[in-house]
């Protein structure tokens, strides 16, 4: 297992390495002693897991305002998918900004995205599954989003024309969050 810090503070790639034989593979996906080693100390309580079966499904920008907030650890586990997280930190020299990892069933990656940020991913197969563990329990009182397509953040997916929950089509504006809430305070 190899740890990457990415562009935006406090996340981060995971490089899995599995142990192939004739029969298939071994993998470790988590050890804390490793995790503890980068400060990426967590307590999961959730283990989380999302299909979606076309191409060109988005879900998010998903988020929960503290004290609910969530620290996210994610992987594919079939198909491919775009990974974006969102820096909503007000005090965080990177706010506004997002970041993206490719996660797929080949490459075995995980991204580590620390509480304060938006979530979303979309679909680049026909079949694509994601699990995903977080360390807050889900209450629904405390969910937020933030548009996909938001024109102030500027993320490029890889679509123009995506599959989204009616719920999805009508999250606030990059904007609208700052405007309502200037961000998020830890």
């Amino acid at each position: 297992m190899e740890i990457r810090p990415l562009r935006l503070p406090g996340t981060y790639e995971i490089l899995l390495a599995p142990h192939s034989d004739d029969r298939g593979y071994f993998m470790r996906v988590y050890d804390e002693a490793i995790f503890r080693e980068y400060g990426l100390q967590t307590s999961w309580v959730q283990e989380n897991q999302s299909r979606s079966e076309k191409k060109g499904v988005i879900r998010g920008l998903h988020f929960q305002f503290p004290p609910y907030a969530e620290t996210k650890l994610v992987r594919a586990v079939k198909g491919l998918v775009l990974d974006v997280f969102v820096d909503l930190r007000r005090n965080s020299s990177t706010f506004g900004e997002w970041d993206s990892v490719e996660l797929s069933e080949e490459n075995k990656k995980v991204v580590f995205i620390p509480r304060g940020f938006a979530h979303g991913f979309c679909a680049l197969t026909e079949v694509s599954e994601v699990v995903y563990r977080v360390d807050s329990y889900y209450n629904p009182e405390s969910e937020g989003g933030i548009i996909w397509n938001d024109k102030t953040l500027m993320i490029k997916w890889p679509v123009h024309k995506p599959i989204l929950s009616k719920k999805d089509s009508a999250l606030k504006t990059f904007n609208d969050f700052v405007r309502d809430y200037n961000g998020t305070e830890l």
